[in-house]
């Protein structure tokens, strides 16, 4: 009997990759540290690139409008509440996929569903936090934190920002990087804004809003609205907090927004009225060479997490699962799959990462910021129409998601493909 592929984490990107092994005829254990899984985080924005993948492995739209709602635009502001930059995105675009905004919770719990009906309800070990491993004949030795260790063919480290996978195979990594910007998070029922479904970025590139619906309205016209507010610090001495993220009251933060207050949106208005609110800085950590040793390799957060300001790092987790399962179907469950994954996306994403550090997509207000403070009276006179379609073209270009290369782009997984029972 072959050997399962271990996942190291039960996340977005571990159930993926579970899913997409079901589908390819492999064999795996999900290794998720947590007792309980639980709906946790706030909202997230799932790219066309990964809808597609979703689609790909038998997630519907239906079960995905069940959780979430297709994103109609996206959109920049300034200081003074006038449009900087804006576009219609997913099928509005002329994607063949949509773009979702969704509860992470409800995502994740999703998938986490869809794991346990399809594997089997003991796919996934609970309470089994992966702390090492060691390379053996043929496969791979993984020792969880109770002591017990776990035989694999091979092993894929889905275990985050904080991945054991990771430090054993880069020791000598930088610690977690923080660039000074500290969000707050949450969500708060409202009336959408722009089309009803927009994400829209309101500010300067140190100082500014994110905010856009995670579900459809209801019969008032209300609907669950995600919300991000952002403020970047001195940073000299670190993160002074105990953790990376706490439950706070809006009031420890409502001050620095209090002057964003326009025709269309009262931003003070809205937190007061917030269901709840989360700190945490914005991190990531430094790309670094290779995401694989021997049998061993990582996926999502682990090899690239990355800041959310290009509302990328699930989508990018979920294509690395099919990339993965692709280079499985071509080279068997071999560590020269690994590798062929490694040398597919380890460069161009690890230069996303260092892009999303610059601002990403939100560079525009950085241009704006250094050309006008953000307030200004015609667009066009401080950053022309082409050179903002431009600069948003090569970022979409670099994050996997630019319209006619996707459009046309053959499945990642062919329908019915199998890994031959010899690997």
């Amino acid at each position: 009997m072959t050997r399962p592929v271990l996942i190291a984490g039960g996340g977005i990107g571990g159930l993926t990759l579970a899913l997409t092994l079901h589908q390819i005829g492999v064999p795996c254990r999900v290794l998720e540290s947590s007792r309980e899984m639980k709906p946790l985080g706030v909202g997230i924005n799932i790219q066309p690139n990964a809808v597609r993948e979703l689609q790909d492995m038998g997630v519907t739209n239906a079960d995905l409008d069940r959780i979430g709602v297709q994103v109609r635009e996206w959109a920049l502001v300034g200081l003074n509440g006038k449009e900087v930059y804006a576009e219609p995105r997913g099928l509005e675009a002329g994607y063949h996929w949509p773009q979702y905004a969704v509860h992470r919770g409800d995502l994740h719990m999703m998938l986490y569903a869809k794991v346990r009906q399809r594997l089997g309800p003991d796919a996934v070990d609970l309470g089994a936090r992966v702390v090492g491993y060691v390379a053996t004949a043929g496969g791979v030795s993984v020792q969880l934190s109770s002591g017990v260790t776990v035989d694999g063919k091979l092993l894929i480290g889905a275990d985050g920002i904080h991945s054991a996978v990771r430090a054993q195979m880069h020791p000598s990594q930088p610690p977690i990087h923080w660039g000074g910007a500290i969000m707050w998070r949450g969500t708060v029922r409202a009336k959408p804004l722009r089309t009803g479904s927009s994400f829209v970025g309101l500010g300067t590139h140190r100082h500014r809003m994110v905010i856009y619906p995670i579900s459809a309205p209801d019969e008032n016209g209300h609907a669950l609205i995600n919300w991000i507010a952002e403020v970047t610090v001195d940073n000299d001495t670190g993160w002074q907090q105990d953790g990376w993220f706490r439950e706070v009251a809006v009031e420890e933060f409502a001050h620095h927004f209090k002057s964003f207050r326009y025709d269309w949106l009262d931003v003070p208005a809205m937190l007061a009225q917030a269901d709840c609110a989360f700190e945490n800085p914005m991190i990531d950590r430094d790309p670094i060479p290779t995401w694989v040793d021997g049998p061993v390799a990582l996926m999502g957060d682990a090899a690239h997490a990355m800041y959310p300001t290009g509302s990328n790092g699930a989508s990018q987790a979920i294509v690395d699962a099919r990339v993965l399962g692709a280079k499985f179907l071509k080279y068997g469950l071999t560590p020269e799959a690994l590798s062929a994954y490694d040398a597919d996306l380890c460069g161009p994403v690890s230069e996303l990462v260092l892009r999303n550090r610059s601002a990403g997509p939100f560079g525009l207000l950085n241009l704006l910021d250094e050309r006008c403070g953000g307030v200004f009276e015609r667009i066009e006179d401080v950053i022309p129409d082409e050179e903002r379609r431009d600069f948003m073209a090569k970022y979409k270009s670099a994050a996997g998601f630019a319209m006619e290369k996707l459009n046309n782009a053959q499945p990642t997984i062919q329908d019915g493909a199998l890994v031959s029972s010899n690997d």
